[in-house]
């Protein structure tokens, strides 16, 4: 057995160090320990003067965000990927059913999932006598050092220290360091400014939406007792029922502004029903989910009787950005939903890269069927026709009118056309803020399955590094 031993347990850097001299040397995954305890070390290799083969951007993307996972098996698990890479699967990662795939991107998943926790659920407190902040946060993984940079861009302008059992983070304003574990002891007590919060919170909830259990499994109780605001939900739930009841006897008040100008996007495919449910009561949620009924239920496109099923969007009510992509490819139309994958994985990764989590984004595709054709056991995909495109836009605009996005991000051609109702090239409009004729504000750019065209690992690099600049853009246009 060969042991190996990163010098750093989260960083890819040092993964990769430890793991290029194992497969230079041809060390298959079952010869090596990588809890550095057994027999020989890397160190005692011999040089064999071979150069560790390319492997796909994903690959390394995946790696990144799996290393930060607490599984002690993610370095071995990390090390057999790349071994079947190296020796002949370089499309390993576009099985999503393989078990060592499945496993790695259920690892990601858990690490993104933990890291929009922590976006969403930290919160600073003043020190008393220090111009300085603090907060305490418990993270599932190892995750302060990658996401440290979120915070230096959120609060720039603002000395703090974020404290958790795995090490600290500390900014200056102008220099981040990281040191040892804090305690939560070490962060002040409530002040004023949590006061205000808790009232500004109490005057924003909406007892018409209370959900317990989806509040439940979007903010689980361990991160309770760092919130202010949960104090005051036992209270809110309890009064729920009357306020509810209080609404109803007020009747309906007249859409806003932005709303009313939106009102000519309402196509005629919607039932007039869920029309007037949604202006009556005002629940976008249940107007959301009449609309992916009839999408779902569509069958007067022959795309309808080809797929497997529709798929519809998802993603938060009122988000910062709206995605818009083509339309599902094959593993979107087996799992009903958008962007899952390869193009989907690649667009996780550069969203990561750009300081946007999933989580606070909508993602949904301008045609709602996957449009291919059938080539042995392959299904190739096809690209939309106008027709096709034109089929789904009213589907497209009364799903954007409830979601209500800040800026709606366009992901290649197809969602550039569906959007602005003509065909203009993403070349000319890429990175610039367009507007509908309905006056939505646009912003144009690539598709990420075009990124996965590109023929050279150059060119690949290049154009995804336009692409996340691209993400940060849009993302700074909304913050």
């Amino acid at each position: 057995m060969i042991a190996a031993s990163p010098a750093h347990p989260t960083r890819l850097d040092a993964w990769r160090d430890a793991a290029r001299p194992l497969l230079s040397a041809g060390v298959p995954p079952d010869a090596v320990s990588w809890d550095g305890s057994l027999f020989a070390d890397t160190d005692e290799l011999p040089p064999t003067g071979a150069t560790p083969p390319r492997v796909p951007p994903d690959f390394l993307e995946l790696a990144e965000t799996v290393l930060r996972h607490r599984d002690a098996e993610r370095h071995d698990l990390l090390y057999r990927a790349l071994w079947r890479i190296a020796n002949g699967e370089r499309e390993l990662l576009e099985h999503a059913t393989d078990p060592l795939v499945l496993r790695l991107s259920l690892m990601a998943k858990a690490v993104r999932r933990d890291a929009h926790k922590m976006h969403a659920f930290l919160r600073f407190r003043p020190h008393p006598e220090e111009d300085w902040h603090l907060a305490w946060f418990e993270p599932e993984h190892r995750i302060l050092e990658a996401e440290a940079g979120f915070f230096v861009r959120r609060f720039a302008g603002m000395r703090w220290s974020i404290l958790t059992p795995d090490g600290s983070a500390h900014w200056d304003g102008e220099t981040l360091e990281f040191g040892p574990p804090g305690r939560r002891e070490d962060v002040p007590p409530e002040g004023e400014g949590e006061v205000l919060w808790r009232a500004y919170y109490g005057s924003t909830f909406n007892p018409a939406r209370l959900k317990p259990a989806a509040m439940r499994a979007e903010m689980p109780l361990r991160y309770w007792r760092n919130l202010p605001e949960t104090r005051e939900i036992p209270r809110l739930m309890e009064e729920a029922p009357a306020r509810v009841a209080a609404m109803v006897a007020r009747g309906a008040s007249e859409p806003s502004m932005r709303r009313q100008r939106l009102i000519h996007w309402a196509p005629s495919g919607v039932s007039e029903a869920m029309e007037l449910f949604d202006a009556a009561a005002g629940d976008r949620e249940a107007a959301l989910a009449a609309l992916k009924a009839e999408v779902l239920a569509d069958r007067e496109t022959p795309l309808a009787a080809q797929a497997t099923q529709a798929v519809f969007g998802e993603g938060p009510l009122d988000p910062p950005l709206l995605f818009v992509g083509e339309q599902p490819g094959d593993e979107e139309d087996l799992k009903g939903r958008p962007f899952v994958g390869p193009a989907g994985r690649l667009f996780d990764g550069a969203l990561e890269k750009a300081g946007i989590t999933r989580g606070e984004c909508y993602l949904t595709n301008a045609v709602k069927h996957f449009k291919f054709n059938p080539s042995g056991r392959r299904r190739i995909h096809q690209s939309p026709d106008a027709g096709d495109i034109a089929h789904y836009r009213p589907f497209l605009r009364r799903e954007i009118e409830i979601v209500a996005p800040r800026l709606v991000v366009t992901l290649g051609a197809t969602a550039l056309r569906a959007m602005m109702g003509r065909a203009i090239p993403v070349t000319k409009a890429r990175g610039e803020i367009m507007r509908t004729p309905e006056g939505l504000p646009v912003f144009p750019t690539v598709h990420p399955s075009y990124l996965l065209r590109l023929p050279d690992p150059d060119s690949r690099e290049r154009e995804y590094g336009r692409f996340v600049e691209d993400l940060k853009r849009a993302h700074r246009e909304v913050m």
